[in-house]
């Protein structure tokens, strides 16, 4: 017999908010920053040197690929060093980019959603990227709040999810974990034994190439609620 489900964890990035326009406004927010605070050095480093550049220290450094503040802050610092400017330059880089990173559209239905979940279930989450609940204001409705850089993994990894369910002190079969990637969270939490649930948005087809489907599939957090009773 299967058993209840306790808690429900979420992915963060598209599932709360759309994630790609959060990401530009960073990326452009800092961008403005090192054109002001260090031109000569924005002059010959462009956005597209700084991608290069984590992904070559990502597969450079395997260990520590999931750690996305690490990849993007190490990055810069190296870039700087190499172009013989203070490779410091990248802390406060990035302390632009978190803080505008933090600025999120949530979907319209979250912010009701989430504390009619929370009178039924516990509630959690997990995310590879380094937004912070907390620090976006929606912290309070959450008992765990884990991602990638503190586990030490990233999903799919089913550590990632078993993380979770253990900081719960539940089985991962009593955990319904939330999220809008076929890979990274549906079969990932699967693998570790969670039940599932498939936030399809833009209401794409469940392909044979995803593996087995999800035990719910919703288009958003309201039907979620409805689904869940």
């Amino acid at each position: 017999m299967t058993p209840a489900v306790r808690a429900v964890c979420f992915d963060l990035d598209d599932t709360f908010w759309e994630v790609v326009p959060v990401l530009q406004r960073a990326e452009a927010r800092m961008r403005a920053f090192l054109d002001s605070a260090h031109p000569e050095f924005s002059r010959r480093v462009t956005l597209e040197d700084m991608i290069a550049a984590r992904r070559e220290l990502a597969g450079a450094v395997p260990e520590r690929a999931h750690d996305v503040t690490w990849l993007r802050t190490e990055a810069l610092r190296r870039l700087a060093a190499r172009h013989g400017h203070d490779p410091e330059l990248a802390e406060s880089a990035f302390e632009v980019f978190i803080e505008a990173r933090h600025e999120v559209e949530f979907y319209p239905e979250v912010i009701d959603a989430l504390p009619q979940l929370g009178r039924r279930f516990r509630l959690a989450t997990f995310s590879n990227g380094n937004a912070c609940v907390h620090r976006i204001g929606i912290g309070h409705h959450f008992e765990v709040t884990l991602n990638a850089e503190a586990v030490g993994c990233a999903k799919p990894q089913r550590e990632a999810f078993l993380a979770v369910a253990d900081r719960l002190g539940i089985s991962p079969a009593e955990m319904l974990y939330v999220g809008d990637h076929p890979d990274n969270d549906v079969r990932g939490a699967a693998a570790a034994g969670c039940r599932t649930a498939w936030v399809n948005r833009p209401r794409s087809p469940w392909l044979p190439q995803f593996g087995p489907p999800p035990d719910l599939e919703v288009p958003d957090l309201a039907v979620l609620v409805q689904r869940l009773g």
